[in-house]
């Protein structure tokens, strides 16, 4: 298959893509195969200057518009990236090395349900009348003005969708900067916001690394600054924008539990855990990589997922037979392979996977290590690789304080048939977002977002319109104005 993959600048600013060669190059390496595809250049002070000067003067005019005609527009972007599904999927695949049989159906898909989510809900967003007396109070929900969207490379055209989807809903403007290891998919969900309406200026993307990202933050025509990361990029950032009071909303890392009782139904469990840690090769900030086994189902869970993962095809990510991809990069492989070894030294079972495939990209074995103990580095530290790690337990106490056992708060889920238990063991996770006999979905209908080091505010559903607006109430009297003297 081929696809030009090189784009037709680095940035898209202001309505039309820009170039500026004097930027660091920033070499675009497809995962399957180690090849630089493209290069784009890091935004200059000079690129990064338009793209904010860009945001803040479109602000007034998109800002001015109904929620009804801001919504048109998003709507219409939406079925523009249905329609381009199949590129855009060739393309994310491209960026991640993400198997095209996963990026058409979970990638382009969910940014367009993003948009079309917060398209439909943008003419709904309402103040409030509150009467006292004959006097009244009214509140105006206005928009915080130029948003920052920083984006991790697992998900770049959904993550880039789900910052801008409710930012612009809202009446604000973006200025997002993707992950320099996959700049590419950010670039297309620009264009077409354009095409579908978006004036100049809505819905800027610029390329950089990390100092990019902090040169937009610390900017003072910044208002609000989304971050999906790591802890340590979150905590850099966080701090960064409390210097000038700005709102933030920080989707950050995890080492969620996924809790199965031995009253589960195997197939169905097999399959959570599946989800929860090879899918997008492990890469996914949500993933229950702490899979908690009620000791009488242990090794029945572990022979029958040792017999699915038989079913794994690497190869090629552009065939859609392929079910199993690359990791995003030589250093993300070198990292997992880090982790890997870390659980042989410290006396985990290997039941499954754990080396190098041999040839080209970074492709690495499902891996699945069992007796592993709450201690282990590869039970505490985010791996961010296709490493499940099993953990027995004996009662639901246990496995509750256990599972709590963490600085993260991401996720977390239950496999069980006990209903009632189910709803009293996610009643009892500290996480953000909880799963019952399922695993890693994300509608866009639902709230998404962690507790504790997992990130503050959360994506998606009404909520996010909370984190992309601010409330101005209105005191309006009936009478005379009484003072003192």
């Amino acid at each position: 298959m081929t696809y030009n993959t090189q784009p037709i600048a680095s940035h898209f600013i202001d309505g039309k893509y820009v170039e500026d060669k004097a930027g660091e190059p920033i070499p675009v390496i497809y995962p399957a195969t180690g090849e630089v595809i493209a290069t784009v250049y890091s935004a200059t002070p000079a690129i990064i200057d338009q793209a904010l000067a860009a945001a803040k003067r479109a602000g007034k005019e998109w800002a001015a518009m109904t929620g009804t005609q801001r919504g048109r527009v998003l709507r219409r972007a939406a079925d523009i990236m249905r329609m381009r599904n199949h590129d855009l999927s060739v393309l994310e695949t491209y960026d991640t090395g993400k198997p095209y049989q996963e990026t058409s159906v979970a990638d382009a898909t969910s940014g367009a349900d993003a948009l079309e989510y917060f398209g439909g809900l943008a003419g709904a967003i309402t103040g409030e009348h509150i009467q006292l007396g004959d006097d009244f109070v009214y509140t105006r929900r206005e928009p915080l003005g130029v948003c920052v969207g920083i984006g991790a490379w697992n998900y770049p055209t959904q993550i880039a969708s789900w910052k801008g989807a409710p930012a612009l809903a809202c009446g604000n403007t973006m200025v997002f900067k993707p992950s320099e290891t996959t700049p590419l998919c950010a670039l297309k969900v620009a264009e077409i916001l354009h095409e579908a309406g978006a004036p100049a200026g809505v819905y800027n993307v610029i390329q950089g690394y990390g100092a990019v990202g902090a040169s937009l933050i610390t900017d003072t025509r910044v208002a609000k600054v989304s971050l999906t990361g790591s802890v340590p990029t979150g905590r850099k950032v966080y701090a960064a924008a409390a210097e000038g009071i700005r709102h933030v909303t920080m989707e950050l890392g995890g080492k969620s539990p996924l809790v199965i009782f031995d009253d589960a139904n195997l197939e169905n469990a097999v399959s959570g855990a599946i989800l929860g840690n090879f899918y997008s090769s492990g890469q996914v900030c949500s993933n229950g990589t702490r899979v908690f086994v009620q000791k009488g189902i242990k090794e029945a869970f572990l022979a029958r997922l040792s017999e699915r993962l038989k079913g794994v095809k690497m190869g090629d990510p552009q065939d859609p037979d392929v079910n199993f991809g690359p990791m995003v990069s030589e250093r993300q492989r070198d990292i997992v392979e880090g982790f890997i070894a870390k659980g042989k030294a410290e006396g985990a079972r290997l039941i499954t996977g754990g080396n190098r495939v041999d040839g080209q990209g970074y492709f690495l074995e499902p891996t699945v290590f069992a007796d592993v103990t709450d201690d282990m580095t590869i039970a505490r530290e985010e791996i961010f690789g296709p490493v499940l790690s099993v953990l027995d337990f004996d009662t639901e106490e246990e496995v509750i304080a256990r599972a709590n056992e963490t600085k993260f708060g991401l996720a977390a889920g239950v496999f069980t048939s006990d209903l009632t238990r189910a709803h009293r063991v996610v009643a009892g996770f500290d996480a953000g977002t909880c799963y019952i006999n399922t695993y890693n979905l994300a509608p866009v209908e639902a709230p998404f977002g962690g507790s504790k080091q997992s990130g503050v505010g959360r994506e998606n559903s009404k909520a996010a319109i909370e984190h992309y607006t601010q409330i101005k109430g209105v005191y309006v009297a009936m009478g005379d104005v009484e003072a003192p003297f």
